[in-house]
């Protein structure tokens, strides 16, 4: 069991958990959407975790659905600050305890401030990592926002169509 998943365990909330195989190639880091494939699910119920670093100071959390982009500017604005970076790989990842790929809003090292994009509130579940590439907790968007002490803001911006 990954801390993730010890965590929804013990908090006693309704959640799902989905293996597959991960490709582990991480190719263009697209893990989130290998998984909406795999899994068929629609791609706007798969959340990545992304850690991100407020103001060169401060990391938060931003989960977005796999087939957008953080905004930025707007994860900074949420966050008080004036500008976000995604924070370096290896920062994320001693950061969260979790590698990249497999990084969960969920039992986390330390709780860090996490924004959900609120589009997730429109289903009534969502998926985001369970700790693990290859590993998927379904569970509502209220109980990963209490779970995370999280809120619900826009921070995703659409990918560019090519």
């Amino acid at each position: 069991m990954t801390p993730a998943v010890v965590v929804a365990t013990k908090a006693g909330i309704d959640f799902r958990l989905h293996e597959y195989q991960a490709t582990g190639d991480g190719v263009g880091r697209h893990w989130g959407l290998e998984a909406a494939g795999v899994l068929g699910i629609d791609s706007k119920r798969v959340f990545k975790t992304i850690v991100a670093l407020i103001d060169n100071q401060s990391l938060c959390v931003a989960l977005v659905p796999v087939a957008c982009e953080v905004n930025l500017k707007a994860l900074a604005n949420a966050a008080g600050g004036k500008k976000a970076a995604l924070a370096p790989t290896d920062q994320a990842q001693r950061s969260s305890g979790y590698v990249t790929g497999g990084i969960s809003p969920l039992g986390q090292r330390q709780l860090l401030p996490t924004f959900l994009d609120i589009s997730a509130l429109q289903f009534e579940t969502i998926f985001v990592s369970g700790g693990r590439r290859g590993l998927e907790i379904e569970l509502s968007a209220d109980d990963l926002l209490h779970l995370t002490n999280g809120q619900a803001v826009e921070v995703r911006r659409s990918l560019p169509t090519h």
